[in-house]
């Protein structure tokens, strides 16, 4: 009698343990189908202030997307501040530069795209459990799924991570997504790179109007060499700030008018 009720209570935690990290899952899965929904269906426009500190320096810039891309207006640079003459400069010799722009929309989409793949991995390159449910948010963590077979190099990198993901529950969306190198990742068994464990990131949302949500804050902390001797260390803390949503489909010319009508002070 007590083996069966043993085995009972055994079988019965054991159904528990698989359901809860299917319901997990499945709170993962209907996010990244919301995301990938939501950027495909978002072309609104936006004015920003962007503060990025990196190792070779901290830049302060108003941003304003347009329809051909972004526009920014560098106020300080490590700790230099910019006259409005050369900040308008530098951005009319943007607005001329059409190398530059290609560029940056070139740019620009491969980090999209291969945003939009890693996105869509999460659900099946980790291991989710339900941590808490705190207001309106539930917090997942994830760790490695050692099935998951990662396609990519950059996925690879992805895979070797381990953290918590915080949801929004009524609309589904990713309020923050925080994880650490768990070991080492070797690219042709060290030949080609190495990342060193320990590494984290951090990057937090909010929805900046009806529907939209927009990244807030990164902070990533990866270091490691890859391509033989080439350091692609990534040492970056990046806060955005002071949201406003631009009207129609502005152009280079536009962003710069709404940019300059701004008090250089502000920020």
């Amino acid at each position: 009698m007590r083996r069966t009720v043993g085995v009972l209570v055994g079988g019965f935690f054991l159904l528990s343990t698989v359901a809860h990290a299917q319901d997990a899952r499945a709170i993962v899965s209907q996010a990244v189908q919301t995301e990938l929904a939501a950027d495909a269906a978002d072309h609104s426009h936006w004015l920003y202030f962007d503060v990025d500190r990196k190792p070779s320096g901290t830049v302060k810039q108003w941003v304003a997307e347009t329809r051909g891309g972004d526009l920014d207006r560098v106020v300080e640079n490590n700790g230099q501040k910019l006259s409005r003459a050369e900040q308008q400069s530098r951005m009319e010799n943007f607005i001329r530069d059409h190398g530059a722009q290609a560029k940056q929309r070139k740019d620009g989409q491969h980090d999209d795209q291969q945003a939009s793949q890693m996105l869509s991995m999460l659900p099946h390159a980790f291991i989710w459990t339900k941590s808490l449910v705190k207001g309106n948010t539930t917090v997942l963590h994830f760790k490695p799924d050692p099935n998951f077979h990662p396609p990519t190099w950059e996925s690879r990198v992805f895979a070797a991570m381990e953290g918590e993901m915080t949801v929004d529950n009524a609309q589904h969306r990713i309020v923050s997504l925080k994880g650490r190198m768990i070991h080492d990742v070797l690219f042709g068994e060290g030949l080609f790179g190495h990342l060193k464990a320990g590494g984290s990131f951090d990057v937090e949302r909010r929805e900046t109007g009806k529907g939209v949500w927009q990244i807030t804050e990164t902070h990533v902390h990866i270091q490691g060499r890859a391509l033989l001797f080439k350091d692609i260390s990534e040492d970056e803390d990046e806060q955005k700030t002071q949201f406003r949503q631009l009207t129609g489909n502005p152009s280079f010319d536009d962003a710069e008018r709404e940019l300059l009508a701004i008090d250089s002070r502000s920020g």
